[in-house]
């Protein structure tokens, strides 16, 4: 009898595991759908503005379109899933995305990419990443958190290293479109699979705060929409041939505009508490310390992965010019230690101070980023990327085993969708400052260096490089040798004085990656000082509806 006993209480824990395997799986291929998107456009801007008839600046409108439409609602998506249930939340969210997915894969021009890609899929994700979320919370105890947390992150942080490749892959061999059809199938798959999932009930007697989601969502919006022009019109002084709003840059006043914006936001979710009324966010749950070191830290991660993510695969590709598959390939060394870190950790050292791990992933995100400003030099060669992406995964997939779990443990359970949610705001928000932050930084260096090149170069004429000083002040594009060396002949420029400047340019792109990179390193310090909020252990909140102090 007790060996029948123990038999059976073997296979019921066999089908749990299984099943919550399955679970895991379910929501890290969601996530991976969400972020692979992006990475496969960046590879595939110039040949998908070719086959649906617009430009490079057309499509580059689209990825900015996604971006902000994700990032405006992401906190209103947290909000439905508590209306809704989080399971039917996920499951709708995926029903929008896949007709995105679909609508892109088919889209004849612009307009249909727009609606498909950067709104339907832009919508289907503000539903899906905050449900992710809470759905982890609700599938596994808090002992298994860490984990499952961490396998879903890295799955995004991976599409993000392997978006070039598949992408690479289907431009070169197939087409774009079959990339979103792909997707399709993928979401019908995890439809089919959502059945299997614990669900949290919707909660009662709540309701959408329609003009606290117009303020959010606005405010917001202004801020990721200023972030992400800050590389084209400047962050404060305007840069040649950008709009000026009072002397200065509209980007400031986006901000700045975005900021008061949010701030009405809180005041009203306030107001409507004190009435009794519901709101979209209780601001009580943002003066949670745990909560907010762990949101702070997660901004961080992201701004650091993005800005990473955009100056690597530039050297790889512009400065070296390989092609879309071989950076994919350079770039997979991060997702084998990302995903080693993010499963090991949890498993290998479940009782691991989550502050010490969290210090050691931006200290091993440092040290990636230091080698690689070190190795780089004119004359290097796609080897140099190795260890630095090697050390890089180590430390993203050290802070994926950690801060999903320590922000959600944070507060009671049936708030996870409402973390969820401002989670995905601040690492959206982390990842576009990233970017621009990245991007910017290596636009004045290279420009700076090529001019100062160029001025101090014999075999550039005087009145050539006054010339440069005078048209390429505003800024100086991020250009491969041979396109570089294309423009000067057609521009009549002598072979000589030609070679010179590209010379001269190959320089400046080393110093502008340089001082992007070194940019990083600077923020990766700050974020390891700024994890002192991080909690020596995993927090764990009681299920009231009081957030823990």
């Amino acid at each position: 009898m007790d060996v029948s006993r123990e038999a059976a209480a073997g296979g019921t824990a066999e089908r749990a595991a299984a099943a919550g395997g399955i679970v895991l799986l379910t929501l890290a291929s969601a996530q991976f759908l969400m972020t692979l998107d992006s990475s496969v456009m960046n590879v595939s801007i110039a040949t998908v503005a070719a086959d649906v008839g617009t430009t490079v600046t057309g499509i580059q409108t689209a990825i900015t379109f996604y971006t902000l439409v994700m990032a405006s609602l992401m906190i209103t998506g947290g909000k439905v899933g508590q209306i809704l249930g989080r399971k039917r939340a996920f499951a709708i969210g995926c029903v929008i995305y896949g007709c995105g997915s679909f609508t892109t894969a088919l889209a004849p021009n612009l307009t249909v990419l727009i609606l498909g890609w950067s709104v339907l899929e832009g919508v289907g994700a503000a539903l899906i990443m905050p449900a992710i979320v809470a759905l982890v919370a609700s599938n596994f105890g808090r002992d298994q958190r860490p984990r499952a947390y961490g396998l879903v992150a890295s799955a995004g942080a991976i599409a993000v290293a392997a978006g070039p490749l598949i992408g690479g892959l289907f431009t070169t061999y197939a087409s774009w479109r079959w990339v979103f059809a792909g997707e399709v199938l993928v979401v019908l798959i995890i439809l089919a699979l959502t059945r299997r999932m614990a669900d949290t009930p919707p909660e009662e007697g709540a309701h959408l705060d329609l003009v606290g989601t117009v303020l959010s969502a606005l405010g917001l919006g202004l801020i990721v929409y200023g972030v992400l022009r800050s590389g084209t019109w400047g962050f404060v002084l305007p840069k040649a041939d950008a709009p000026t709003w009072l002397g200065l840059s509209p980007v400031i006043w986006l901000i700045i505009g975005g900021g008061v914006v949010l701030r009405v936001f809180l005041w009203w979710e306030n107001h409507r508490l004190a009435r009794g009324e519901a709101a979209l966010v209780d601001p009580a749950m943002l003066r949670n310390p745990v909560l907010r070191g762990g949101l702070i830290a997660f901004f961080f991660q992201y701004l650091l992965q993005a800005g990473l993510f955009f100056a690597v695969p530039l050297f790889l590709s512009v400065a070296l010019g390989l092609s879309a598959i071989a950076t994919g390939v350079r770039l997979l060394p991060l997702s084998i230690t990302l995903l080693l870190a993010a499963v090991g950790v949890p498993k290998v050292f479940p009782n691991a101070s989550p502050r010490r791990v969290v210090r050691i992933g931006f200290l091993a995100l440092f040290a990636g980023i230091v080698v690689m400003v070190a190795a780089l030099e004119v004359g290097a060669g796609p080897e140099i990327v190795t260890w630095p992406m090697l050390l890089a995964g180590l430390g993203i997939g050290a802070l994926a085993s950690q801060l999903g779990s320590v922000t959600v443990s944070a507060v009671p359970d049936e708030q996870s969708g409402e973390v969820g949610g401002v989670q995905n705001t601040m690492t959206n928000l982390g990842a576009s400052i990233g970017t621009a932050l990245a991007g910017a930084v290596l636009i004045s260096a290279l420009t700076a260096s090529f001019l100062t090149g160029v001025q101090n170069n014999p075999d550039v004429p005087k009145e050539v490089a006054s010339q440069a000083q005078v048209e390429l002040a505003g800024g100086i594009p991020f250009m491969s040798d041979k396109d570089l060396k294309t423009q000067l002949d057609k521009a009549g420029v002598p072979p000589e004085t030609a070679d010179a400047i590209v010379a001269e340019n190959e320089k400046a792109r080393i110093n502008g990656l340089r001082a992007s990179l070194s940019v990083l390193a600077l923020i990766a310090l700050m974020a390891l000082f700024a994890s002192r909020r991080i909690p020596t252990q995993q927090p764990s909140a009681a299920p009231t509806s009081e957030p823990a102090a």
